[in-house]
């Protein structure tokens, strides 16, 4: 397996890349304190009540998910046909809030235009959509999009590399479920002796939990603590998990590839939105 090339210092592409946007070149396409105004509905203010101007009208959120129009909308509602939150409402004019779950027929509803994101992700910022946390994945891609998207899969503060991003509900459950191929670049506190290697090649048995990675192997041309590994499980923690039960730790993690997505041409802490073609790849897996 080749080394792969960590991102650091790589030429920023055109409008993919997200570069047509506002730019900061020590810190990824958007500034850390700028936040994406949908990350603020939702919010409470200072009394802890829900401000109106966080809300919405229910007839307007249905329109916007391209169903049918207001009118239709408000015909809907009246015959019991969306819930939110799981109970049906007949009121005309119910606002809701924008994370709230609307459901028409039984089937959830996203007011949003679909959005897929890539992130290659720096070291020191946390994949989380809490804002207690410090700086976080949805500082870095704040300017990407103005739909709420989550990210799919985890990698630790620490860790670095691609991080994906996206509020295609049919498409997070569809990696939940199968998982999501991601090839990571890992550095070992010594070197992996090759009888370690086959057994993890082979799988094993941790626990409870029968464990398989689709590939492993050392990377060319490097010391022997230096790994690449090929795995679909979506945490961070079972990688480190891996190794420990065979007597390393694990001293860096870098995800170079999910699934046909690469870093190539994202430098670290810079974000691209994913081509149709791309996405159009992921109904492959």
């Amino acid at each position: 397996m080749s080394r792969q090339d960590s991102g650091g210092k790589g030429k920023a592409s055109g409008r993919g890349s997200g570069n047509t946007r506002k730019r900061s070149s020590a810190r990824g396409n958007a500034p850390f304190k700028k936040e994406n105004p949908n990350a603020q509905a939702g919010r409470q203010n200072k009394a802890g009540t829900t401000t109106k101007k966080d809300t919405i009208r229910l007839n307007k959120y249905i329109a916007n998910s391209g169903l049918c129009s207001r009118r239709e909308a408000d015909e809907y509602i009246a015959m019991g046909l969306v819930t939110v939150n799981g109970k049906i409402v007949n009121e005309m004019g119910h606002q809701v809030m924008p994370n709230d779950e609307v459901k028409f027929d039984g089937r959830r509803i996203n007011p949003d235009p679909k959005a897929y994101i890539l992130l290659n992700k720096p070291k020191s910022v946390a994949t989380t959509t809490s804002e207690a946390k410090g700086l976080t994945v949805m500082d870095l891609i704040a300017n990407a999009t103005q739909s709420r998207v989550k990210p799919i899969g985890r990698l630790g503060r620490n860790s670095t590399g691609l991080i994906l991003f996206t509020n295609d509900d049919d498409l997070m459950a569809k990696l939940h479920k199968k998982g999501m191929p991601r090839l990571f670049h890992l550095e070992l506190d010594k070197n992996l002796k090759a009888a370690d290697l086959k057994k993890i090649a082979e799988g094993f048995k941790l626990g409870d939990k029968e464990l398989t990675v689709e590939e492993i192997s050392y990377v060319t041309n490097a010391p022997k603590n230096q790994v690449g590994l090929k795995i679909r499980n979506m945490g961070n923690s079972i990688i480190r998990e891996i190794f420990e039960h065979f007597g390393y730790q694990v001293v860096k993690i870098d995800c170079v590839t999910i699934a046909h997505l690469t870093k190539k041409d994202l430098p670290r802490g810079r974000w691209r939105l994913l081509s149709q073609k791309e996405v159009e790849l992921f109904s492959m897996l």
